[in-house]
């Protein structure tokens, strides 16, 4: 199998390279980009390689404008330290979507769903590829124009399902897992922390309850003002716990429900 590489931090194309030839040592890197410039002459003036790893964040701008500049006929696994590109990726139709640092086991899998492909699979996602393809601009990210995200990509067996931000209620979390409560009262684990996602939602939509909760504002049904001045918000979803406000929030999430 021959791959290139599009990556522009030397220590992370060592260490892929380092990776696939202890994984298969048939596997022949062919060449190592830094930019989506080179990656553009290269694939322009080139035998195609069977597969090609690339990293989003690249030296002179994001991976996708690739998109844009030519046709790709070679299908991508995408590596980076960002999940919020996740469904970038996914518009495009890559096979895969690794989170750096990239493990031994997730780099396994990648290999086994490519060569798992018949050339029938293989010309269907290069067809699905190019109808995805921008005519004009950048590739639309999955925070859309307000530079909040208004999806989420939920694992869901070996699949990744995008799911509309205004299907959600609410996220709870404890310190094992985090799950999506959808308006439909399904339920949906997710692999990330309140922490790391709460920068990333439109503050007018979502509120950060308390530890365990991110409420919909479009989903409170009901607000009890409890006996020590935190409040019980009502849901129209049936949640593992009681979602309360705390007492120095209370003001702050009476403000946010009212606000234009």
């Amino acid at each position: 199998m021959k791959v290139l590489i599009i990556e522009d931090e030397t220590a992370a194309s060592e260490n892929l390279i380092a990776m696939l030839q202890e994984i298969d040592p048939q596997i022949e890197p062919l060449k190592v980009l830094e930019s989506v410039q080179q990656t553009v002459r290269w694939l322009s003036s080139n035998p195609a390689p069977d597969l090609i790893f690339m990293d989003i964040h690249l030296s002179d701008g994001s991976a996708f404008t690739l998109f844009q500049e030519m046709e790709v006929s070679v299908p991508i696994v995408f590596t980076t330290a960002y999940d919020q590109y996740a469904l970038d990726a996914f518009a495009v139709n890559s096979i895969d979507y690794l989170l750096k640092p990239i493990k031994m086991s997730e780099l396994e899998r990648a290999l086994e769903k490519f060569k798992r492909w018949s050339r029938s699979d293989v010309m269907a996602y290069l067809e699905r590829l190019m109808r995805m393809r921008p005519a004009d601009g950048p590739a639309e990210s999955a925070a859309g124009k307000t530079g909040y995200l208004t999806s989420l990509l939920v694992p869901v067996k070996d699949k990744l399902m995008p799911v509309s931000l205004d299907e959600v209620a609410c996220i709870y979390s404890t310190d094992r897992k985090t799950q999506i409560y959808l308006k439909t009262g399904r339920m949906m684990l997710y692999n990330r922390s309140l922490d790391s996602l709460i920068g990333n939602l439109d503050p007018a939509r979502f509120f950060r309850a308390n530890k365990q909760y991110i409420v919909a504002r479009d989903c409170v049904k009901e607000i009890v003002v409890w006996f020590d001045s935190r409040l019980l918000v009502r849901m129209p979803v049936e949640l593992p716990e009681p979602l309360f406000v705390s007492k120095n929030k209370a003001a702050e999430f009476k403000n946010w429900l009212t606000m234009n």
